[in-house]
């Protein structure tokens, strides 16, 4: 049976929902069902999500397990009556932070600092990823800071966004096509940017399976494409001496930060 979670929140809930989903993947063997409550702001809302958490409690027969990021103590308390496992962020890391620094906390619901210079990078870098994506537009690459090559399905387009998101970094992808592995070579739009080139691979059993959902039973799906593909391309990595990365059990965040730990990309926001 999956074990039911509840992510909630007085905001939006992503910070809840990013605490939660890494401490949950330290039980990879188990599945959770899981449901995001944001804006849990009022007593009211708090009773409403009380009355969500015993329904599951009930249907399931155990308790489900509650993270929440709540500020304000009556909304919290009214949280902790659930028939739910309760781990609270603020009560578990402010009380410490509040006596190691010496300042009272400010207790703002939905409290979010907005950096003007910072969003604008982001919201940049996000326009970026989407107009240089899968090689629609090369001429832009010279404001690229890093340009993700692989083969079809591989994950780039995933991975650009999320380097535009967290990190502000402008980042293009280029599929290496089977006419471009055919030459055993990079494309003359590459070629001009080989220092910003950084390389995408993934195991042939998982391409071919990422394939089929898309295009099921097809020559482009098919088991021998996959491993010619990723052949050639790997050979291509090695003979331009570009480094690369095996993403085939990786997230999308890990694969972010371990391109940024490899190429010595430089975060354009905190």
């Amino acid at each position: 049976m999956n074990r039911s979670v509840f992510f909630i929140s007085d905001g939006t809930g992503i910070t809840a929902e990013t605490l939660g989903h890494s401490l949950l993947a330290q039980f990879g063997s188990l599945k959770f069902d899981q449901f995001t409550l944001p804006y849990v702001d009022s007593p009211e809302r708090a009773h409403d999500a009380v009355r969500k958490i015993n329904a599951v409690a009930a249907e399931d027969g155990v308790k489900p397990i509650i993270i929440d990021t709540i500020v304000d103590k009556t909304v919290r308390k009214i949280i902790a009556n659930a028939n739910g496992c309760m781990f609270d962020v603020f009560e578990t890391f402010v009380g410490k932070l509040e006596e190691e620094l010496g300042v009272k906390p400010n207790n703002t619901v939905g409290k979010h600092t907005v950096d003007t210079l910072a969003y604008k990078t982001r919201i940049d870098a996000v326009h970026f990823a989407l107009d240089n994506d899968d090689g629609a537009r090369t001429r832009h690459y010279d404001s690229a800071d890093v340009i993700l090559v692989g083969v079809s399905r591989s994950g780039k387009t995933p991975t650009c966004i999320y380097l535009a998101m967290q990190f502000g970094i402008r980042a293009a992808n280029y599929p290496l096509t089977e006419d471009d592995l055919d030459g055993e070579t990079l494309p003359k739009a590459l070629k001009e940017h080989k220092n910003k080139l950084f390389g995408l691979m993934i195991d042939a059993e998982r391409l071919t399976a990422i394939r089929n959902e898309r295009k099921a039973n097809s020559r482009y799906a098919s088991a021998q494409q996959c491993q010619q593909e990723l052949r050639a391309i790997e050979s291509i990595y090695r003979s331009e001496n570009l480094k690369y990365l095996n993403v085939s059990e990786m997230s999308v965040e890990e694969i972010a930060t371990r391109i940024i730990q490899m190429s010595g990309l430089k975060r354009r926001i905190n």
